[in-house]
């Protein structure tokens, strides 16, 4: 739900409505999709295999929420991974029912519990509290990095625990070692060498992100570097030769980035690493070590 709260919260200021769809069984993450009038769908939930059921549920544009069961199809089946006739449940909400509270405290990735009374089908209310607000007895949430998301019967809650997120800005031996190694410490990774596909990337991360920018194309990697710096992203890091991370330097200056104190170049702890594994494994730790601060 991390992903969608500035699509949602836009569609808030906006008067567009939209609604929240999400899965609370049987397994919860914090995958989540926004549903707008004419189609328009923003997230990925379930590898899209219940989009189509979720859209029609929004099409009908009702006053509250809904909880949504469902069984498993084999064409369903081939695109999530569940089991054919496997028992799904969803919760589809307007995000004007949501307490106003939500959008920030997500953009600001804060770990959250979110309450949806349902009667029925009908979601009657919603409340949402910062995890360390709800007690010992609402579901304890983990450290980031954990399970993303943790769901109980009724009423349906939901315990919402930002996972950071990896960037890589970059391709080939070393950018695959280092997707690697942040897929296995449970990070969600992305690897991308488009600069404006980066800098879309970047514009949502925050103090619990890193960027990993790569390549030999110093404009390219320069401009992602400078997408990088205006995220606010907790860890930037630049893989290069000396050469590399000056002739980067240079044009930034040029285009009035100075401020290069956030960078760590080249990327990566001391451990005289030399082979792609190594240097993931070493540029891994720094952001272990950064962003555990």
């Amino acid at each position: 739900m991390y992903d969608i709260a500035l699509s949602a919260s836009a569609c808030l200021r906006s008067g567009t409505r939209a609604c929240v769809a999400w899965m609370v069984s049987p397994a919860a993450s914090d995958e989540a999709l926004v549903l707008t009038p004419g189609g328009g769908r923003i997230g990925t939930l379930a590898s899209g295999a219940f989009d189509g059921l979720l859209a029609d549920v929004a099409a009908r544009n009702l006053p509250t929420g809904r909880y949504v069961r469902h069984a498993v199809s084999e064409v369903e089946s081939a695109l999530c991974g569940l089991p054919a006739g496997t028992p799904v449940a969803f919760l589809v909400v307007p995000a004007d029912q949501f307490p106003a509270d939500l959008w920030p405290w997500l953009l600001g990735r804060q770990a959250v519990v979110i309450t949806a009374l349902v009667d029925d089908v009908d979601v009657t209310s919603v409340t949402v509290e910062p995890s360390s607000a709800a007690g010992d007895d609402a579901h304890a949430v983990s450290e980031p990095g954990s399970a993303a998301a943790e769901v109980s019967a009724e009423p349906v809650v939901t315990s919402l625990v930002p996972v950071t997120r990896l960037v890589i800005a970059g391709a080939g031996p070393m950018a695959e070692a280092l997707a690697d190694q942040g897929r296995l410490l449970g990070w969600r990774v992305t690897a991308q060498s488009r600069p404006d596909l980066v800098a879309g990337l970047t514009a949502t991360l925050s103090w619990l992100d890193a960027v990993v920018v790569m390549g030999h194309d110093v404009e390219a990697s320069s401009r992602c570097l400078m997408a990088a710096l205006d995220s606010e992203a907790g860890y930037v890091g630049a893989l290069g030769s000396r050469a590399m991370q000056q002739s980067r330097a240079d044009w930034l200056a040029y285009r009035d980035v100075t401020d290069l104190s956030r960078v760590r170049g080249p990327a990566g702890l001391d451990i005289h690493a030399r082979t792609p594994a190594e240097v993931a494994v070493s540029i891994a730790a720094q952001i272990i070590a950064e962003l555990g601060r």
